[in-house]
């Protein structure tokens, strides 16, 4: 099948089969005598297993580790499962920090109370946003713009489509 197809097969953009091949990903692919890239199904069931571990939170550097292995025909359960650890650990820092992130919004506006006009207490703009939180949820807060957003992280960066 060509890139398109294989594309379409796999439920991603050609752009990204390309990606993945210039990242290690997926392996070159034989030519047609025309020139064009001749794929497999083991290629639609290898951008599959890049997908999921993509929406696992795996980096791509991650993923081609256990490609790699597989490729290597050695296991990689057990090196799957640490990875998965470091992403636990991951997941529990960044709900812990939601949950403090969450208590500082809710401080703050039962602090505002029944507030219509703040500026009485100081405020330049608005004395809510502008009393002293002590700057706890910051690195919750860019992690929820990057996510509400789109931007990536600095380890996301390098993840690639």
């Amino acid at each position: 099948m060509r890139i398109g197809e294989l594309a379409e097969a796999a439920g991603t953009t050609a752009k990204n089969v390309r990606y993945y091949e210039s990242e290690g990903l997926l392996r070159p692919p034989p030519r047609t005598e025309s020139g064009y890239r001749s794929y497999s199904a083991v290629d639609v069931e290898r951008l599959g297993f890049i997908r999921k571990a993509k929406r696992l939170g795996l980096s791509l550097k991650e993923i081609r580790g256990i490609l790699q292995l597989h490729d290597r025909r050695e296991p990689t359960c057990v090196h799957v499962r640490s990875l998965l650890d470091v992403k636990l650990a991951q997941v529990e820092a960044a709900l812990s920090d939601l949950r403090d992130f969450r208590d500082e919004l809710k401080r703050l506006r039962d602090a505002a109370g029944a507030l219509e006009d703040c500026r009485p207490t100081g405020g330049v703009f608005c004395g809510i946003i502008e009393a002293d939180t002590g700057a706890r949820g910051e690195a919750t807060l860019a992690w929820v713009e990057r996510r509400q957003f789109g931007k990536p992280s600095r380890q996301e960066g390098s993840g690639g489509p």
